[in-house]
């Protein structure tokens, strides 16, 4: 079996996570924080809409990880992101990190709001 080295250009993977942090571009960032193309910052949570509102039109899809086990978001949230046209899918952190990984590797436009690991 011949095994390829993913090259994500510019982009960021997370490399790792654990209990309220991810590591991101060799870099630990505490939870929660928001992955998106060109940057990795701080966000306030469920409360913070503003950072995730502000990637409408750039992005595809937007995963939410909502710690260690899947959980709804608020409903309110939800609304108005998709109102904004963001694709929203809510799954827990661990799965989020894989899928958003596996998404960035294709080139696809997508982005990660983590909650905690």
């Amino acid at each position: 079996m011949r095994l390829t080295e993913v090259d994500f250009g510019a982009a960021q993977p997370i490399e790792g996570y654990g209990p309220g942090f991810f590591r991101i571009g060799g870099q630990s960032h505490d939870a929660p924080v928001l992955i998106a193309p060109g940057h990795v910052v701080p966000w306030g949570g469920y409360d913070d809409p503003g950072p995730l509102l502000q990637l409408a039109g750039q992005i595809d899809v937007l995963f939410i990880g909502t710690g260690a086990e899947i959980a709804p978001i608020p409903p309110a949230l939800r609304a108005k992101l998709e109102e904004a046209g963001l694709g929203v899918e809510t799954m827990a952190s661990a799965t989020a990190c894989r899928t958003y990984n596996v998404l960035l590797s294709e080139g696809r436009r997508v982005a990660v709001a983590l909650i905690g690991a």
